[in-house]
């Protein structure tokens, strides 16, 4: 009985493009690099909450992959790493334009009525549908106990929707979570994740996952670049809260936890990798009520320990 999503086999391996996953063992530093990147991530939706004080949605996305850009520009002048393979530009494309770009823009639009902590909640949907790509397209599958553990997980996450829906005692604005456009475009940008995990996935054989990670916020950048003078015209009349919340989201969430996930994905099974995230939700809601004053429910609190249970039983019952 495996609990453990198996990596694809040498034959599905091959026609993807893809070796055989090696190292299944999650070790010490794997999993420092995997707190790390959700603590910052989990920062993120209350810092973008914060930043759509001082900034449109797009505006702020063009701030933030901007500053995200430089550093990530200069680190591959530096390394000069080698040229994508023609059948790799596609999945570099998709890293920037739908990891970086769309899922920044959507997110930020969604976040304008749907509070941090529930935001966080509605992202988290994401390792359900990587789950079910990286089965079809990578050959990794769950076992019974990585399903149950996803199912877990995934109530909590439900009865977070749920409570917020009813608006009681809501989180955030006092209005509850507004099931329409909001709600709407944060599950895509929970698409957008999950559908470049599985793309990107391949590409870790023969280029470092840094090199993935700084080619995104480039392309990211470029594609939000129309933004840009927006993002500096509201910038002049800003209030230093949101300033300094749209520079935090450019080095933190952004340069530095995205580069530790593609660390973790070229060490880990995109699927397993990706149910880490579920613990972002219940910091995301600490964080939104330490940093925006959005108070979470009783039942808001039980969803999130469900989410951290349903991570222990996917990541721990092997």
């Amino acid at each position: 009985m495996s609990s453990t999503p198996l990596a694809p086999t040498c034959d599905s391996a091959a026609a993807i493009g893809m070796s055989p996953a090696k190292g299944r063992r999650l070790d010490g530093g794997t999993l420092a690099i995997v707190v790390v990147t959700v603590i910052i991530w989990a920062s993120a939706f209350a810092a973008i909450r914060a930043g759509l004080k001082a900034f449109g949605p797009l505006e702020l996305g063009a701030a933030r992959f901007s500053i995200a850009a430089v550093p990530a520009g200069l680190y591959l002048l530096m390394t000069r790493p080698a040229l994508p393979r023609l059948n790799e530009v596609w999945r570099f494309a998709a890293g920037g334009l739908l990891f970086v770009a769309l899922y920044t823009a959507l997110l930020n639009l969604g976040e304008r009525t749907v509070p941090a902590g529930a935001a966080a909640f509605i992202i988290n949907i994401n390792p359900i549908i990587t789950a079910v790509l990286a089965s079809f397209l990578l050959g990794e599958q769950f076992g019974r106990w990585g399903w149950i553990g996803t199912a877990v997980s995934f109530s909590g996450i439900g009865l977070i929707a749920l409570t917020e829906t009813m608006g009681n005692e809501a989180v955030g604005s006092g209005t509850g979570l507004q099931l329409g456009w909001g709600a709407l475009l944060v599950l895509g940008a929970a698409l957008c994740n999950s559908i470049t995990t599985v793309v990107q996935k391949p590409l870790f054989v023969r280029h470092k996952a840094l090199t993935v990670s700084a080619s995104n916020m480039v392309i990211g950048a470029l594609a939000l670049s129309p933004w840009l003078p927006g993002a500096y015209a509201q910038a002049q009349t800003a209030p230093l809260p949101g300033l300094m919340a749209a520079l935090y989201l450019g080095v933190m969430p952004s340069l530095v936890a995205y580069a530790t996930w593609t660390v973790v994905l070229s060490r880990m099974p995109a699927a397993r990798a990706s149910n880490f995230l579920y613990c972002a939700p219940p910091l995301a809601m600490l964080l939104g009520y330490l940093w925006l004053g959005e108070v979470p429910t009783v039942m808001g609190v039980i969803g999130g320990l469900m989410a951290l249970g349903g991570v222990a039983i996917v990541n721990l019952k092997r």
